[in-house]
């Protein structure tokens, strides 16, 4: 072969090689364009879904001199809206309806008390600043979802909430086999006061790393079920208070008669080791309590009980 000829050949390989990639360049581009475009797409049908279910929030409370709704929403949730009590005055908090709801059909319902950095005084909306509330979404698809935001963590708090939680089970068509609550921190105190009051109000609670402040007594006769879990070594209660409680508890439930197997059914308490939280890049194990938000063994535990 000439010289000529083998260049005329190098060349036209080079030319094919290069329109190959060329294609191929394209091809991929346009690949992208069609995924970005899908995203595009399931993000805005997504937001659809949350507006058209706070659009029926909106428009089944359009009529309520008791509820005054926010106009912020943040991640699917409606923001401060208010509770009017005549008993307890202003209740504030934010709400979650879940895309398909329908005020016709039956669900359940969630009340998570934030801890101290979430209450009222530090802000509009700093109760969203904690994981549960996302996080339940995943556990029971039709359940509406509501975020307080109380003025402290002691009995005024704890009598705010159950006239938030009398409200919406009497207000709306919630099924009364599956109300969920859990409190963090401050929250957790809070919580303890709600279930040495009303417990039967609750399918199950979810207490986490706090002291007890509620009458056990109240709660044993209910038989209301309850997951504790907290670090070992606590940096702001430590675990000693809630094992404290956990062992008054269960101590009770033995006079009445209750099997290990009844009891560890109905009531749980997790300690976890400073492993858990470093394994998970928290060195502060009350700063950490977010991380049982992604705990599936914890929140299965909790959303999975009914009535």
């Amino acid at each position: 072969m000439s010289k000529k000829k083998l260049l005329i050949v190098i060349f036209t390989i080079i030319i094919i090689v290069a329109l190959g990639i060329g294609i191929y360049m394209y091809i991929q581009k346009q690949n992208e364009d069609i995924n970005e475009n899908v995203e595009v797409s399931n993000s805005s049908l997504e937001e659809e879904n949350s507006n058209n279910s706070n659009e029926i929030v909106l428009n089944n409370q359009n009529d309520r001199e008791d509820i005054e709704i926010g106009t912020t929403e943040e991640r699917g949730f409606i923001i401060d809206n208010v509770y009017h009590s005549e008993e307890q005055g202003d209740i504030h908090y934010a709400s979650y309806f879940p895309s398909d709801f329908d005020e016709n059909k039956s669900c359940a319902i969630y009340f998570a008390l934030p801890g101290w950095e979430g209450l009222y005084f530090q802000g509009v909306g700093t109760n969203m600043g904690e994981p549960f509330p996302y996080e339940a979404q995943k556990y029971v698809s039709d359940m509406i979802i509501i975020s307080s935001q109380l003025d402290d963590w002691g009995e005024e708090s704890a009598n705010d909430t159950i006239a938030l939680v009398e409200y919406f089970l009497d207000n709306y068509n919630i099924d009364k086999s599956r109300v969920y609550i859990s409190g963090a921190s401050g929250g957790g105190e809070t919580l303890s006061l709600v279930l040495g009051k009303r417990p039967e109000l609750f399918t199950s609670a979810l207490f986490v790393s706090s002291q007890w402040d509620g009458d056990l007594e109240v709660l044993a006769n209910a038989k209301t079920p309850l997951y504790m879990v907290i670090g070992e070594n606590d940096s702001y209660y430590g675990s000693q208070k809630a094992k404290n409680a956990y062992e008054e508890l269960h101590g009770l439930y033995e006079e009445q008669g209750l099997s290990e197997d009844e009891i560890n059914n109905i009531l749980v308490l997790d300690v976890k080791e400073h492993e858990y939280f470093t394994s998970q890049g928290m060195q502060d194990e009350h700063s950490g309590l977010g991380l049982f938000a992604y705990d599936e063994n914890v929140m299965n535990w909790v959303f999975s009980k009914s009535k």
